[in-house]
């Protein structure tokens, strides 16, 4: 960009033709911004590695820009609504997003399901930490044999009258605190944090074998890393499974054609997702894109039927 100024100036002393020559100089710069693909997702695993493996895709096959941003949950709805971002990829549907989607649908289109079979809700250990069997065959005992959610008002002190929780904002929180209403966990209380301090306090009661009760949800690395169990709901406080949902601003698909037809075919299964979500989690969250990128180069085949049949731009 320096150059480009200084061409500028010296073309003022040569004539107003050379001017407009050096004006020009400073579009490619401008394009290339204005281009650039723009992606919004949460500081949950999921988005972090649906965000990057799309942006991976995009740089690497589109030739086009591709700028992911970490921002809170509402403010994904809002940017992309706002067309301050051109899509998210991480509507929880039907239920964890219900608000959201009521308040932003009119400002969104929604391209479908990238992934299928989510689950949110309360969850335990469900056995000891290390072996899980004995040399006689023998499981690890229960951290506490509990099964319901009916059932956590009767242990409140074994759980140190404590929910771990994420963000507040979050669907998962807001079913959360509904879930306490409606079950009478008036001796609980939910402490708010983030996806890494959640993670951490479970791994660090596993590790002291003691209870302790999270707000979780699948598609997640820790159901990889430890033997977890949701807690049944039976009053469906925390609905059924659902779908994380692909959403795109109006107008992308005229704008950016071949992106869109990518955003529109993404979609992979469980062992795709949770493998990228090991990996971006066993390299403490350094490098997600480096991340993706490894992912994408042992997964040629499913590249090409994300890019479809290509559009020209």
């Amino acid at each position: 960009m320096n150059g480009a100024i200084t061409l500028f100036s010296t073309a003022v002393r040569g004539g107003r033709h050379v001017i407009a020559t050096g004006l020009l100089l400073l579009l490619p710069f401008a394009t290339q911004a204005r281009d650039a693909l723009r992606l919004v997702y949460a500081d949950w695993s999921s988005s972090v590695a649906s965000a990057h493996v799309v942006c991976a895709v995009v740089r690497q096959q589109l030739d086009r820009g591709c700028e992911a941003e970490q921002v809170s949950v509402e403010e994904m709805y809002e940017r992309v609504a706002q067309g301050k971002a051109d899509a998210m990829l991480s509507a929880w549907l039907p239920d964890t997003h219900r608000d959201y989607m009521q308040r932003y649908a009119h400002q969104l289109d929604d391209l479908g399901p990238n992934f299928e079979g989510t689950r949110i809700g309360l969850v335990v250990p469900a056995v000891s930490p290390g072996r899980q069997t004995g040399a006689d065959g023998a499981r690890g005992r229960e951290l506490l044999d509990i099964q319901s959610i009916a059932e956590l008002d009767d242990h409140a002190a074994d759980f140190a009258h404590r929910i771990i929780g994420i963000e507040a904002d979050t669907g998962i929180m807001r079913a959360t605190r509904k879930a306490m209403e409606v079950y009478g966990l008036g001796q609980f209380r939910l402490v708010e944090g983030n996806e890494s301090t959640m993670a951490t306090s479970l791994k660090d009661a596993i590790r002291h074998k003691q209870p302790v009760v999270v707000t979780g949800w699948q598609p997640h690395w820790l159901f990889g890393r430890w033997a977890l169990r949701f807690l049944d709901d039976p009053k469906g406080v925390f609905g059924k499974n659902g779908a994380i949902h692909t959403l795109v601003r109006p107008g992308l698909r005229r704008a950016m054609p071949r992106v869109y037809t990518l955003l529109d075919r993404f979609h992979w299964q469980s062992d795709q997702l949770g493998q990228l979500m090991v990996w971006i989690q066993a390299d403490g969250g350094r490098d997600p894109a480096g991340q993706a990128e490894r992912w994408l180069r042992t997964r040629g085949g499913i590249i090409e039927h994300w890019l479809g049949t290509q559009v020209p731009e």
